[in-house]
């Protein structure tokens, strides 16, 4: 009987073996291979198949051998053992499992059957075409779509149109079209071509043609003789840029504070426009939170301004592929307002409504309207929610989630929040969402309900399947969406329904089940699968091939590699059936797989350190039933390149001759390259420098030269590096103590280390100290270095005192020791000395076990047996391994063990949280180590199963509840009792209209309590309570929901309080509702006292109703600062408490006798409205410099230095009606300061300043302007009233048209137009001249009655001057330049 074996694609390799091994192989128990795909010896006498679990598929010719199972003799066997298998291979490859035993005479059971049709039934691979051409070329394969046009194509009219289709194949494809699902003939229509070598088709319209002809869907189909692959469904349209229909707009009246909403309402174009507003003037309309354009188009003013009808309103729309830009006419507004005066001053006004004389209004919505709407979104689409209201002052925007917070990453406010857009929405992101317009009248809120649907995306597309002829595969086709989607199956362009029966294939929904495949069986399969919202459209072809293994690297491949190090050799193949791959050494028939060699899933050896034995020629010989390929790979071991003798660390004077040694040891056929480095920078070798083979000397050593210098010896296949580090002394006179003169350095490495008194357990070790370099030795420290596990890391041994130069080392057992020693004095260390020879020491037991044993689990059936792995020098001989044993405690059960090499052991099927004794002893080859301790561990735990009962609530006040339960029976908690834990919510307050968050909270009670107390709760609110047990695997099931109240409590603090000193006679103050008022208010208690320094004077209590939020105090004191504690009371009490405290007067400090030491007193500020003088007193030197400090409400921070004598100082960049603080202090020592003081500036126009109005000058000036405005009036009534009528028809020389107006004298009146207003202008409210809608507008002159514009803002062909009623033809038509230019940009 022959075996099949299948390996991975594209480097993995197979084999045939001869039935007396498999024979051989499967009495033993033992797979023949370990790369072996099925395992034959599963076979029992009757011929039925036992697979492996874990086993991925048979293939079909491996069933077919079956019968020939009675021949093997293995089956002759009383019991059948399959041992573990080689691990997971690459695609194609097969896994191998735990073992399954059956006697040989026993029938088994049907389920045996079931199981295994449902595994050769489950189970798909495929071959992996490697992209070497020539195999590419070779093979045969069904078409494949690489390139098509989008589903919704939308095209530029003014272009040829292009539909893509591109597919690949072996023969090359043909491919033919259909429109609305109808063949589409191309030959008959001289406009369509199709490219060569390619399904696109070209539209060419430079003969003519309208593209809207061929608008519809498109399909493309690419052929060849093994089967059809279909594009999607292309919806061909053609980009459309509608005209604005003509309209005459009437100004738009609307009273100041009003809201307004201009409409766009743009054409409906394909795609849809993009919407901007600019003004007749081509000037973009300023948008912020009052005044923005909507999602829709629309210009939305939440109330209406004065200033707002400086300007008109036009709404622009650009079409993106025609590159135009359509405008509408432009609105004009009027507004109608009480207070005509547009005073510019007014503008940062902190209350303009007020100021200009607009009531106040609580908010509404725009848009949406009502309180409630829906939205449907597509998942994987942007969410934009949008809310735009009116009031006054204008509202502020705020978004919240119900049940929730919004989604921080994806999330992202727009338009000044009146939009939220989230991102790429999910399924999660659907609920009510709403939207809190709020100003200091009110608030109110819109909810809307979001829905995410989807159209149809993938969860598992169906892919290219390439099988082995016999084999066994499936192509699945699994997508979601909402609604659930339909899945419809294609096989070469028709419905599977229609397609020819095929025995081998069957559909099981979304998945269609290939069995045995054959040459006959390739085709290519369509899943279309669809929704309301969309569809998908997947192509998969199943090809069958049947070819030899072939190699697809070079042969004869030369690596080369460094000694120790680790390498990979390569042999990529290709074959099908997926051939295994075996490697071979020096044509030995041994299969290298196993300790130092590792082979990969793509069929590459790795070689983990590599050794002088290593050296040879590797072989890798490919296998299936079509034959073998095989290829050579020669690999040579190179010496590593060894710097011996390092550069040193060197201290030279200026002048001198420095020598660097740095000898290297290498392979000699490499080529070694010796360069030098300086301060890790290349090092240019001057004339002051050799560099030789072994050494670089540098004459005349300059100070230039000091810096570390790095010998760099490299060859093609590695480096070394050593570092010295070179410092130059200058020139300086011989000094009195030599020896204090000399520089200190490190010491110079010890040297000639020599082992002696070789015992056991211990060894002399006896070194040479190098110099020390002016700086004695303290320590010595000696290094070790160990082959077997860490070769190449040193370690420390021990310490000595720097007065010995040989010493007794303890050594473990099994350890084959190198030693260097390392000098240290108070410089550094020096290097490593060369290492000493090794010595090895004697095997023995193990003296000691693993530290840290524990038992825990990591599921609720298993529990894991980990421990902390003992090191090199603890192994004490080779084959380290652990004896671990466990037995559940308390009970008289035998210990079970098993032997692990690793530091972890699972032990399964456990029952849920029982206790373990737990042991874990070393063994070496030279016997076991002591007897372990034993620990305590346990299985895994479960979820509790019971929740507490008989939950009992008392309120213990406003903000705390007092709880009790009965505790859960121990058995139930199924684990460790962590906790008792109370999940609890706000459902609503007792207040209406106030919305709260319904977030869960909890609260934790640690141990095996019945009672707790849960705090920081809200007064006045109904909540939710549940209890639940905890343990270390998480929650248990919740108890009954208990519903409670929290009584009235004490409210928070008023929201920002404000205090506010208009002039010295009155204090404003201003506050807004506390945030939580945790019960009905009743009121709000002022209570404020006056003082002035220390002194304070009477306490003044006032009581103000819950919905006052103002106060205007008088000022008794003008003097006195003011102290105000503000809080708001319920039934239970008053509050938290407010604090402010007036401003401070501009007054100056009180003076101070001068004090003894250096100080500054007695500052005084005299502030106007721009500047302030400063003057201070001090008692420091003549020349003392100081600085003044100042800082405004804006917390920025100004500085002024002057002198002494320079008094006073005034400050000449000050704003009117800012408060700022004031300091001087030394600039020698800016401890020594003044007390800070505050002051503020007057207003631009304060009351103490004289009336214009009244000073003599103004009037005489005004009466001279009267009196010459009354003497230009009465010229032009002198001129004007010499006008009347005159005869025309004699200062004519041509007759007067009938079109002229004339009296029957022959004469007309003379008038003069200059006095007339503007044509098309008013005057406004404020007596400014505005623009009325022009009767020569931009519309007249474009055809069709609209203006066009291209990208570059220029219009669209020409517009001429309009033609009056009576002009004759022969009037030309003229050009003109655009007025909006640039447009397209400020789009």
């Amino acid at each position: 009987m022959r075996r099949l074996a299948v390996r991975g694609a594209a480097g993995d390799a197979g084999e045939v073996a001869a039935p007396a091994a498999d024979s051989t192989d499967c009495a033993r128990g033992r797979h023949p291979s370990p790369r072996r795909l099925i395992d034959l010896c599963a076979i029992w006498d009757p011929g039925v198949f036992l697979p492996a679990v874990g086993w991925k598929r048979a293939s079909g010719f491996a069933r077919r051998r079956l019968n020939e199972a009675e021949t093997l003799n293995s089956v002759r066997e009383a019991q059948l053992e399959l041992l573990e298998a080689a691990r997971p291979r690459g695609p194609g490859s097969r896994e191998r499992g735990p073992v399954l035993r059956m006697a040989r005479q026993q029938q088994p059971p049907p389920w045996v059957h079931a199981a295994f049709l449902l595994c050769l039934l489950s189970l798909s691979g495929a071959i992996e075409i490697p992209m070497d051409p020539s195999i590419q070329n070779e093979l045969s394969q069904p078409p494949t779509i690489t390139k098509q046009s989008v589903k919704d194509h939308i095209v530029d009219p003014r272009d040829n149109i292009l539909i893509e289709c591109e597919a690949k194949g072996n023969p090359a494809p043909s491919f033919h079209w259909t429109r609305n699902s109808r063949f589409f003939n191309i030959a008959k229509d001289p406009r369509v071509s199709m490219r060569r070598r390619s399904g696109t088709l070209v539209i060419d319209f430079r003969s003519g043609g309208r593209p809207e002809e061929y608008e519809g869907e498109y399909q493309c189909f690419a052929r060849n003789k093994f089967g059809t692959a279909l594009s999607n469904r292309i919806r061909l349209q053609v980009s459309k840029s509608p005209l604005w229909p003509k309209e005459n707009l009437d100004p738009v009246v609307v009273q100041e504070g009003a809201p307004l909403t201009l409409q766009c309402n743009p054409p409906p174009g394909l795609p849809s426009p993009v919407i901007f507003w600019m003004s007749s003037s081509m000037e973009p309309i300023t948008q912020d939170k009052r005044v923005s354009q909507g999602h829709n188009g629309d210009l939305y003013f939440s109330n209406v301004m004065l200033q707002d009808m400086q300007t008109d309103y036009s709404c622009n729309a650009r079409f993106h592929f025609t590159h135009t830009i359509q405008q509408k006419n432009a609105f004009t507004l009027k507004v109608l307002t009480n207070n005509p005066y547009n005073d510019s001053s007014l503008r940062n006004h902190p209350d303009i409504y007020s100021a200009r004389g607009v009531a106040e209004r609580t908010p509404s919505f725009m848009y949406p309207q009502g309180t409630a709407s829906s939205q449907m979104v597509l998942r994987g689409m942007d969410l934009v929610l949008e809310c735009i209201a009116s009031g006054v002052p204008t509202p502020d925007i705020a978004w919240y989630k119900k049940g929730g917070d919004l989604p921080s990453d994806k999330a992202k406010f727009e338009n000044f929040n009146k939009a939220l857009r989230i991102t790429n929405v999910s399924e999660e992101d659907s609920g009510e969402y709403f939207c809190l317009a709020s100003n200091k009248m009110g608030s109110i809120r819109h909810t809307i309900s979001v829905r995410v649907k989807a159209a149809p995306y993938w969860l598992d597309e169906p892919k290219n399947l390439i099988l082995a002829p016999g084999e066994d595969g499936r192509l699945v086709c699994r997508a979601n969406g909402n609604p659930k989607p339909t899945v419809q199956w294609m096989v070469n362009g028709e419905p599977l329904q229609s397609a020819p029966p095929n025995p081998n294939r069957e559909v099981a929904g979304d998945t269609i089940i290939f069995r045995d495949t054959q040459i006959s069986s390739r085709a290519v399969y369509q899943c279309n699968t669809s929704n309301e919202h969309g569809y998908l459209l997947a192509n998969a072809f199943v090809s069958v091939l049947d070819v030899p293994p072939r190699m697809l690297s070079p042969r004869n491949q030369l690596i080369r590699v460094i000694l120790y190090n680790r390498t990979r050799l390569d042999c990529p193949f290709f074959g099908s059936p997926i051939p295994t791959l075996r490697w071979f050494k020096n044509g030995q028939g041994s299969n290298l797989d196993g300790g130092n060699y590792h082979v990969y899933e793509n069929g590459s050896l790795e070689i983990k350190m590599i050794r002088k034995e290593d050296q040879g020629i590797y072989t890798c010989v490919a296998t299936n039933i079509l034959g073998k390929a095989e290829n050579q790979v020669r690999l040579e071991v190179k010496d590593p390149t060894r710097i011996y003798r390092m550069p040193e660390d060197q201290v030279a004077k200026r002048g001198t001759t420095v020598q660097l040694e740095c000898r290297v040891k290498h392979d000699p056929s490499l080529k070694l390259t010796v360069s030098w480095l300086k301060d890790d920078e290349p090092l240019y070798i001057g004339n002051r420098m050799k560099k030789e083979d072994d050494s670089l000397t540098i004459f005349g050593v300059a100070e230039r030269d000091q810096g570390s210098y790095t010998c760099v010896a490299s060859t093609e296949l590695d480096q070394d590096l050593a570092k010295a580090y070179l410092t130059v002394l200058a020139d300086q006179a011989t000094p009195t103590n030599r020896l204090a003169a000399l520089p200190k350095g490190r010491p110079d490495r010890p040297r000639d280390l020599e082992l002696t008194d070789l015992a056991e357990r211990s060894v002399r070790l006896t070194w040479i100290p190098g110099d020390d370099n002016n700086s004695p030795i303290t320590d010595y420290v000696v290094q070790f270095e160990e082959d077997q596990f860490q070769p190449g890391v040193w370690h420390d041994h021990s310490k000595f005192p720097g007065s010995v130069n040989s010493a007794v080392l303890q050594l473990s057992p099994y350890v084959n020791y190198q030693f260097r020693v390392i000098a240290i004095n108070e410089v550094g260390s020096s290097h490593p000395s060369l290492p000493s020879e090794r010595y090895r020491t004697s095997g023995a037991p193990p003296e000691s076990n693993p530290a840290d044993v524990k038992g825990e689990g990591t599921r609720k059936n298993n529990m894991e047996i980990t421990w902390t792995p003992m090191n090199a020098t603890s192994a004490f001989g080779p084959n380290l391994r652990y004896i671990v044993k466990w037995r559940r405690r308390e009970t008289r059960e035998t210990w079970n063990n098993v032997t692990v090499w690793g530091s972890r052991y699972v032990v399964g099927q456990t029952p849920v949280y029982v206790p373990y004794e737990i042991r874990v002893q070393a063994e070496n080859d030279f016997g076991k180590g002591p007897e372990p301790d034993t620990v305590i561990g346990y299985s895994g735990e479960d979820y509790p199963r019971a929740a507490p009962t008989d939950v009992k609530i008392r309120v213990l006040n406003s903000t705390a509840i007092s709880l009790q339960w009965n505790r859960v029976y121990p058995d139930t908690v199924q684990g460790q009792l962590r906790e008792y834990r109370a999940y609890y919510w706000r459902e609503s307050s007792l207040l209406k209209n106030l919305w709260v968050s319904q977030k869960r909270q909890q609260a934790s009670f640690p141990g095996d309590r019945p009672r707790g107390v849960v705090s920081r709760l809200f007064p006045y609110s109904n909540y939710k309570l549940e209890m639940v047990v905890v343990n270390g695997r998480g929650d248990g099931p919740r108890s009954e929901t208990k519903e409670f109240t929290t009584p009235e409590g004490v409210p928070s603090a008023p929201r920002r309080f404000r205090v506010r000193q208009p002039n010295l006679e009155t204090i404003n103050l201003e506050w807004d509702h506390p945030e939580h008022p945790n019960g009905i208010l009743i009121g709000y208690t002022l209570k404020y006292v006056a003082f002035n320094g220390t002194k304070l004077g009477k306490q003044i209590v006032e009581n103000f109703s819950p919905n006052q939020t103002k106060f205007t105090m008088q000022r008794a004191d003008p003097v006195s600062r003011y102290r105000f504690t503000l809080s708001a009371r319920t039934q239970v009490g008053s509050g938290e408490a407010a604090t402010e405290e007036s401003p401070a007067p501009p007054n100056e400090a009180t003076p101070t006798a001068a004090p003894d030491r250096q100080s500054i007193w007695n500052v005084t500020v005299l502030p106007n409205s721009k500047w302030a003088n400063i003057t201070w007193k001090h008692n420091f030197g003549p020349g003392t410099d100081f600085v003044v400090e100042y800082i405004d409400s804006n917390h920025t921070k100004k500085t002024v230095p002057v002198k002494a004598q320079t008094q006073p100082i005034q400050l000449t960049d000050l704003y009117p009606g800012m408060t700022y603080t004031l300091r001087v202090y030394s600039r020698d020592n800016e401890g020594i300061s003044s007390t800070v003081i505050t002051f503020m500036t007057s207003t631009a126009y304060t009351n103490n300043q004289a009336d214009i109005a009244t000073q003599g000058w103004f009037i005489g000036l005004m009466c001279a302007i009267a009196l010459l405005v009354l003497i230009l009036l009465i010229v032009c009534f002198i001129k004007r009233s010499r006008g009347g009528k005159y005869p025309v028809r004699e200062k004519k020389d041509v007759p007067l048209g009938p079109e002229d107006p004339k009296e029957e004298d022959g004469s007309f009146d003379y008038s003069d137009e200059d006095n007339k207003p503007l044509q098309g202008s008013q005057t406004s409210l404020d007596g400014t001249i505005k623009q009325q809608e022009s009767d020569d507008s931009l519309v007249d002159y474009g055809e069709g009655g609209e203006g066009q514009f291209n990208e570059d803002g220029s219009f669209i062909g020409q517009y001429t001057v309009k033609k009056d009623k009576e002009e004759t033809e022969g009037n030309e038509s003229s050009e003109a330049t655009s007025p909006v230019n640039a447009i397209y940009s400020l789009a």
